[in-house]
């Protein structure tokens, strides 16, 4: 008995999630609200498969196809929530961002409280991989903390952890200098759990005043100013995650140099004391 051949195209939640529209799991759930139509007629499921033949669109809004994967690195400031929208009204991440950056999701979260690198991508795919436990990027942090830690007391931090039941891997944690009442830390940890530096580090009797993110992986805050944005070259992109060129990036290479180079953006607006309306990423959750 010959074999049902595998249908055509892919999965609607796949192809949202390519277009920058929303991570898997939220195309999902856009779907099963009933926000998604194709070819005019509303879905309810996320079992179906499409091919660019199919007129997708979400909240009445066509889907454009999907552009080549793109990388930003972003200064989140203190303040801002990670979110597409917050339940409390508090001000989000997209709130403040340039007005020329195409519609982003963000690699993981920085907590309220949190500042520093935070990776946004145009690409779901990109999201995913990033975000895998298995990718096991190094992500590294300056931590300032009130009080006057010793080797002694950050070794079980080194050796792993459990707080509040929860066990975390071991971290490298570096104490770099006392500053009066306070002790500044650099910490390196390959798991992105909520508020694990936080928890870790109240569970050895110290308590956080500042944290910054660095570093994630091989992309580098720098001097990038709190609130703005700067694109990873794509050539740059494709090589710390081992992407293959797109069609139309190698359409580009053939281009006089110079051509190709990442479309500047803009310096994100101030966070607070926004007198404009606020921009939310089009056609989110």
């Amino acid at each position: 008995m010959t074999a049902d051949p595998a249908p055509r195209g892919d999965r609607i939640a796949k192809v949202l999630s390519r277009a920058g529209i929303a991570s898997r799991r939220e195309a999902e759930r856009m779907i099963e609200a009933g926000r998604v139509t194709v070819n005019g007629r509303a879905i309810t499921s996320p079992a179906l498969n499409v091919t660019d033949r199919d007129r997708i669109a979400v909240d009445g809004k066509d889907v454009s196809a999907p552009e080549p994967p793109r990388l930003w690195l972003y200064h989140k400031p203190t303040g801002l929530v990670t979110t597409d929208r917050d339940e409390k009204g508090r001000e989000t991440i997209y709130d403040t961002l340039p007005e020329d950056l195409p519609r982003v999701m963000s690699v993981g979260r920085l907590d309220l409280n949190s500042e520093g690198l935070l990776l946004l991508t145009n690409d779901g795919g990109i999201k995913r991989k990033l975000e895998l436990p298995s990718t096991g990027w190094l992500r590294r942090y300056r931590v300032r903390v009130n009080g006057r830690p010793t080797d002694d007391t950050l070794e079980p931090l080194r050796k792993g952890i459990t707080a509040e039941g929860e066990r975390f891997q071991p971290m490298q944690v570096t104490l770099d200098r006392q500053q009066r009442a306070n002790a500044w830390l650099t910490i390196g940890l390959r798991e992105g759990r909520n508020r694990e530096i936080r928890r870790a580090l109240a569970e050895v009797g110290l308590t956080v005043n500042r944290l910054i993110r660095v570093s994630y992986g091989p992309f580098q805050l720098g001097d990038l100013k709190p609130g703005a944005v700067e694109e990873v070259r794509r050539r740059v992109m494709r090589d710390q995650l081992g992407l293959q060129p797109t069609d139309t990036e190698a359409d580009k290479n053939t281009a006089p140099a110079g051509q190709n180079r990442p479309k500047s953006v803009k310096r994100a607006r101030p966070p607070r004391g926004n007198s404009g309306g606020a921009r939310r990423p089009a056609a989110r959750k």
